[in-house]
């Protein structure tokens, strides 16, 4: 059942009204086209399932879907990869893509590409990725430290950006003793940046332990100019509206709290219109989804077995608390045609209810960890030098 939705008003990135005010994270390998496909099908209430009968799409539900990380480097260069990574479904609206960079210049030439070459219309800056190959370097969750170059960037960027509004991703800082966050939230308000999404962790927790909504809620008023969007620890549609009683936070970004679970955007339409309840799809209705994603991938690739092969990651977020053996998980694992995930989807207990319990922490989890960065990056906050583009590196996260 749900909850009794808050009272907020229509979260406004630029021209786009995004309601209701929830947000798709770039997650890497993930929120290819396929994904994006999906996850707006449940929102607009395209795709429904047995119990519950699809939405109206009329009454709206849209939020807004970005893209995989990108990063600049390789867009201004026309990497191949890159260019397939920002291809839109002629019915995605408003197009949104992430962007990645540690040099200003380069942000600010891959912003003008595509502003000159109409390739989006809102564009975000990843300042939150923890993992060690881009933290070494001095990029993601590293970057807001050297406050100088964070106002570069997003300096460049906006000022390349023309009436595309540019929003940042970031996490509260390096470590409990490295905090950046409300620092870089001011910058970004000086800068003319259009929208802030917080995750309530550092870069040390990578995804460990619980997020620090507290932090979400200091970030909104130490910003009031603009809006703040909070990420973490959102796996279920009460979830978010709690987060936005509890912090005051105008959206909500989702990030692994979707893994195996696109139907959740529809549970978030509901929740924030006050109406219906909250999908609880059987290992069947669950069997079409997990089918028609892998189709949909091997449409977006190409290739039918590269679909399916790039699906397999998806399949134990999707199976998580059904009934369903270690070996047949493993078979499904290792499929690489549509005609074989059918006749293995065929074989399992398909009438089985939504697990009680089924919800709850997917993806990854590690915590604690030692961040990489560059010698002497600590040193100074306000010294930028030793920035090298192989911080420019086709990784993703955040």
């Amino acid at each position: 059942m749900t909850t009794l939705a808050p009272s907020f008003s229509t979260l406004t990135i630029g021209p786009h009204a995004v309601q209701p005010p929830v947000v798709l994270a770039p997650m890497a390998g993930i929120t290819n086209a396929p994904f994006r496909t999906l996850c707006r099908e449940f929102a607009e209430g395209v795709r429904g399932f047995g119990g519950r009968p699809p939405m109206d799409a009329a009454s709206g539900g849209e939020g807004l879907f970005v893209s995989e990380m990108i990063t600049t480097r390789a867009l201004v260069e026309r990497n191949e990869k890159t260019m397939q990574l920002i291809h839109f479904d002629e019915t995605e609206t408003p197009r949104s893509i992430q962007l990645y960079g540690v040099d200003p210049v380069t942000v600010g030439k891959a912003v003008r590409m595509i502003v000159d070459e109409n390739l989006a219309d809102h564009i975000d800056l990843n300042f939150g990725c923890p993992v060690p190959k881009v933290t070494r370097k001095g990029g993601g969750s590293a970057l807001p430290y050297k406050r100088p170059l964070l106002r570069a960037i997003l300096n460049e960027a906006v000022s390349n950006a023309g009436e595309l509004p540019v929003t940042m991703k970031m996490r509260k800082g390096i470590d409990d003793d490295h905090i950046t966050y409300l620092d870089a939230g001011r910058i970004a308000v000086e800068e003319g940046v259009t929208a802030i999404a917080l995750h309530g962790r550092t870069a040390a927790q990578h995804y460990g332990g619980t997020a620090d909504w507290d932090a979400i809620a200091r970030l909104k008023e130490h910003v009031p100019e603009i809006p703040v969007l909070g990420n973490g620890d959102i796996w279920s549609a009460d979830d978010a509206l709690r987060m936005v009683r509890e912090t005051g936070c105008d959206g909500v970004v989702v990030g692994r709290g979707c893994l195996g679970r696109p139907w959740l955007f529809g549970d978030l339409v509901a929740a924030f219109e006050g109406t219906g309840s909250y999908a609880t799809p059987t290992l069947k209705e669950v069997a079409v989804v997990m089918r028609r994603h892998a189709e949909l991938l091997g449409e977006w690739i190409g290739d039918e077995a590269r679909g399916v092969i790039d699906f397999r990651k998806h399949v134990a977020w999707y199976l998580k608390g059904f009934a369903v053996g270690s070996e047949m998980r493993k078979k499904l694992a290792i499929t690489s045609s549509l005609a074989e995930m059918d006749a293995l989807l065929g074989e399992l207990d398909l009438d089985q209810a939504w697990p009680v319990g089924a919800d709850g922490p997917r993806g990854r989890t590690s915590g604690n960890n030692r961040v990489v960065l560059p010698d002497g990056w600590l040193k100074d906050p306000y010294d930028c030098a030793g920035i090298s583009a192989e911080a420019e590196l086709d990784t993703s996260g955040g």
